[in-house]
């Protein structure tokens, strides 16, 4: 499928910090429509604060994150508001409660944000997911399914609203290499089926060589970043030590 390469996400001038202490700063990148984004970077870097940034969880101390050219910290809290529901949020856990069924889960975004009647909830949960490979599996909770099918649950909760953009954070974390794998697959054919903008935070390098076209480098030292582009030509050709050593660990 044929992605449009006009920006949808641009940052620019973003630092971030808490209190006196300074996570990143001076980050400048675009996210392109129809990328599968890549955030990453070594263990305490701000791969995470930085998706919280980008989805209104944690105000910058600096600089903007702009959706559609419209800087959203800029914006008035009601905007801000009604562009976040055109985000879906994978959290690193699933964040999935163990009390509801999936189509439960699934449901609890419709029920707050939509006038659908209980029976078109339901209908709407059970088509996400099978969207995910999960159809029959509606009444099922949390516990009574394998680990790579709970991220899959949390993939067809973030994709309750029919969002523009998917934010993923340390999707496989926790998985074996096999169901790593499948998800990563998941990934990629949700993309070309939906040709929604994702941006996921990851250190899995076979995820980030698999699906990943676009990517950000965050460095912890200097606390700024140091390297964006495809993860596979930062890969084999930039010259940066701590890029290359990251991208071939293990090699």
């Amino acid at each position: 499928m044929s992605r449009d390469r006009d920006p949808h996400i641009v940052v620019s001038d973003l630092s971030m910090a808490y209190g006196e202490f300074v996570i990143q700063r001076h980050l400048d990148f675009s996210v392109n429509r129809g990328d599968i984004f890549i955030i990453m970077g070594g263990s305490g870097c701000g791969k995470s604060t930085l998706m919280r940034v980008m989805v209104g969880l944690k105000a910058p101390s600096r600089g903007s994150v702009a959706y559609h050219g419209r800087s959203f910290w800029d914006a008035p809290e009601e905007e801000r508001a009604l562009l976040m529901r055109s985000f879906g949020v994978m959290y690193q856990g699933g964040a999935l409660w163990s009390s509801m069924s999936l189509a439960e889960n699934i449901g609890l975004p419709l029920g707050e944000y939509t006038d659908l009647s209980a029976a078109q909830i339901r209908e709407v949960a059970s088509l996400k997911l099978a969207l995910v490979g999960l159809a029959g599996f509606e009444d099922f909770t949390p516990s009574e399914i394998s680990g790579g099918m709970r991220k899959r649950a949390a993939v067809a909760r973030a994709m309750a609203l029919d969002p523009e953009i998917l934010f993923f954070d340390e999707p496989s974390a926790g998985l074996d290499p096999i169901s790593a794998r499948r998800l990563d697959d998941l990934i990629l054919e949700l993309r070309e089926s939906l040709n929604t903008t994702m941006v996921i935070v990851t250190h899995d390098l076979a995820s980030i060589f698999d699906i990943g076209d676009n990517s950000v480098f965050l460095d912890a030292e200097s606390r700024t970043m140091v390297a964006s582009g495809d993860p596979k030509q930062l890969r084999d050709e930039y010259p940066d030590p701590q890029v290359r050593a990251f991208l071939t660990r293990g090699a």
